[in-house]
């Protein structure tokens, strides 16, 4: 080494912090690549006795000097935290893993028990995970409770094996009557996709301890949040959710809606930039009505999410003691609607909640193509479900299905409605809806919103003033919305953002055959109004888009003010 060099190293070894047996290195740009380039950073872990934090981040540690370091670490048993993100700084790929298992042996040797493990910045692929593998799997990490593995480029192949890594690990460390209690999980851009999402599903499903799940820009589509979310909600003490930048759409929105809402410790939801759309945003905010009592932050930024959702969000919101911060930002509210939105949250005691709305995309061209990409991308995985399979239920109808997977192939087909069902709405007729009244109760499926919006529909589009007819369609309305009724806030608000959607009044994920309000329907609809089976949130909702829809109901004007009028009365408080 020259003399020069030797003269860098010491002066950056000068700046070496020891305190409560935590030996750093963290920050000084040193270029190690054999073992006398280490001898310093050697001689001081050997002369700490009680050495229980490195910190080795921002360094260049090459294979030899890994090697030496681990040497070092074979008797430091009392080794909890590994400091150890981007310290391979210009390495090559190759060399990583095998670093890596030079100090992972060593850890494993001492014996030492670790708490905390961060490998984050080091961009060693799947390999590297390999590098790793024994460690996770071995005594020394049953303790762990933080591993943060940020963009290491692990890619589906390195996610599979961390996952069974963790599995294994919970599985020995289960056997010895010490289970795994993983506390924070950090694996931000990282391209684990749906196969790497869903393998480590399995695992967070199993351990069940998980507080913070960092999981960012990891191109994880509907397949993979729904595995995520299924495993999720075992995971009671979840304070933190960030899952910004992968695609939910409606189907991995509902997921994890549905997963929330048995999550009572969340106060971090970060969803942003995740394609939640209208609908998927209209589902969060009524697990923010029933649940999330302490949640403090909530981002739905660059969601696509439209003026009317967004304030069905913030009404919610409002009503949360404890929320410091809402993100709407990069929606598509336009001018009028974000306004609205400032309106909306105005008198709220923390006058900064709202986040700046700079980059809001306007409101959404009515002729834009709705077509969703991504699900063309993941019927590779075998999900081909339409939105007619989506369901809102409140039971955990997972539980017994291999891997804690739902909506993939593995899944049970949707039970086929019954016959009666489908022959009233294919031909609907009084007579059948005669028939049809006294057991609608029990055929009708509450969970499955589309199905529900249409027999709501159909039976309302048979309305007349005849008075039997009119009385048969009003009680098997009654019968019907009864139905509903006792389900959860979740599913309600299912059934309302699908019939919005299925009647044009909402815009969708993507497209569908629209159902034009007849006067029927919209009388229909008012009785639904007077007798309370909305929410005042709902007839909220409801009054400003059938307003906007002016035009729409121009063969139907005097049946359209009336709906307006029984609205209005709703939102005002006049029952």
């Amino acid at each position: 080494m020259a003399s020069i060099d030797i003269v860098q190293l010491a002066d950056a070894l000068s700046q070496t912090h020891v305190d409560d047996g935590e030996l750093s290195f963290q920050g000084l740009g040193l270029k190690l690549d054999n073992a006398a380039s280490v001898e310093e950073i050697v001689h001081d872990i050997e002369q700490l006795q009680c050495l229980r934090a490195l910190r080795l981040e921002g360094n260049s540690v090459g294979v030899e000097a890994a090697q030496a370091i681990a040497k070092a670490l074979e008797g430091k048993d009392l080794l909890q935290r590994c400091h150890w993100s981007d310290m391979f700084t210009g390495r090559l790929r190759s060399e990583i893993p095998t670093a890596l298992k030079h100090l992972s042996a060593a850890i494993m040797s001492a014996g030492a028990r670790l708490t905390e493990l961060d490998l984050s910045d080091n961009a060693f692929g799947p390999d590297g995970v390999k590098g790793i593998e024994q460690l996770l799997k071995s005594p020394s990490c049953h303790t762990l409770r933080e591993l943060k593995l940020n963009n290491c480029g692990m890619g589906i192949g390195g996610g599979k094996i961390l996952a069974e890594a963790l599995i294994e690990c919970h599985r020995q460390s289960s056997a010895n009557g010490t289970p795994l209690k993983l506390r924070v999980f950090v694996a931000g851009r990282n391209r684990l996709e749906n196969e790497g999402a869903q393998a480590l599903a399995r695992a967070f499903r199993l351990m069940g301890s998980l507080e913070e799940v960092h999981m960012p820009q990891n191109g994880i589509h509907y397949v993979g949040v729904m595995a995520l979310a299924s495993a999720l909600r075992h995971n009671p003490q979840l304070r933190v959710l960030n899952f910004n930048d992968n695609t939910f759409t409606k189907k991995g929105t509902l997921a994890m809606a549905q997963a929330l809402r048995h999550l009572r410790n969340v106060q971090v939801v970060n969803f942003g930039d995740c394609l939640v759309r209208s609908e998927g945003a209209i589902a969060l905010a009524a697990v923010l009505r029933e649940g999330l009592p302490i949640v403090k932050d909530l981002n739905l930024s660059f969601g696509e999410i439209t003026m009317e959702a967004a304030l069905v969000v913030a009404q919610a919101v409002k009503d949360k003691p404890h929320v410091e911060r809402l993100d709407l930002n990069g929606n598509c509210l336009g001018e009028g609607g974000c306004e609205a939105l400032k309106e909306a949250l105005e008198n709220v005691l923390n006058a900064d909640l709202l986040a700046s709305l700079s980059d809001d995309e306007g409101e959404p061209e009515d002729e834009e193509d709705d077509e969703e990409e991504d699900d063309d991308d993941d019927n590779s995985d075998g999900d081909e479900e339409d939105d007619t399979s989506e369901k809102c239920d409140d039971e955990d109808a997972d539980a017994g299905k291999e891997n804690g997977i739902i909506g993939t192939k593995d899944s049970p087909e949707k039970p086929q409605s019954p016959a009666e069902i489908l022959a009233l709405l294919s031909c609907p007729s009084v007579e059948e809806l005669l028939q049809l009244r006294a057991t609608l109760q029990l055929q009708v499926d509450a969970s499955d919103p589309t199905e529900a919006v249409d027999v709501f529909l159909k039976i309302a589009s048979l309305y007349s003033e005849d008075p039997e007819t009119k009385a048969a369609v009003l009680e098997t309305i009654d019968v019907l919305m009864k139905k509903l009724l006792p389900a959860s806030v979740l599913q309600s608000y299912c059934f309302f953002s699908t019939l919005l959607v299925k009647t044009g009044l909402l815009k969708g994920e993507r497209k569908i055959k629209t159902v034009s309000l007849g006067p029927g329907q919209l009388l229909c609809l008012e009785h639904a109004v007077q007798q309370q089976y909305f929410s005042q949130h709902h007839a909220a909702l409801l009054h400003t888009l059938v307003s906007k829809k002016t035009e729409t109901f121009k063969s139907c004007s005097a049946e359209g003010e009336r709906l307006n009028s029984a609205l209005e009365k709703m939102c005002s408080g006049q029952h």
